[in-house]
């Protein structure tokens, strides 16, 4: 049986500052640290973001602002491989993530709801 390996990510829940867990590095584990589907979000060359693909949707509160628009739901902030694959934050990056999403954030509900959008690219 093959051993599932363990990787160091961020994990920030609405209203709470990020925690530092360890968390196996399995789809499953991501799915159920998010609460559903997951979305991956890259924030620099070497790091990503995964929140539920649906969080707007289903109605998950409001996490945290990320450019122009609200994450919902609880986030983990997880290394990048630079092959596909995802890997333990290196300090530094839990220094830096820790320290731009360590004040939660309060939203209004229509605020969320407002932030949901559809793009359509011509074929």
């Amino acid at each position: 049986m093959e051993e599932t390996s363990m990787i160091r990510v961020l994990k920030i829940e609405p209203g709470r500052p990020p925690e530092e867990v360890k968390m196996a590095n399995t789809l499953e584990a991501l799915q159920e640290a998010v609460g559903g589907l997951i979305e991956v979000v890259t924030l620099d060359s070497d790091v990503c973001l995964i929140c539920n693909d649906e969080g707007k949707l289903i109605g998950l509160p409001g996490n945290r602002r990320l450019r122009d628009d609200i994450i919902a739901g609880t986030f983990v902030i997880v290394g990048d491989d630079g092959d596909g694959g995802l890997c333990s934050l290196s300090d530094d990056a839990v220094r830096q993530y820790t320290e731009q999403f360590a004040t939660p954030e309060l939203f209004e509900p229509n605020e969320v709801q407002d932030s949901i959008t559809f793009g359509f690219f011509p074929l």
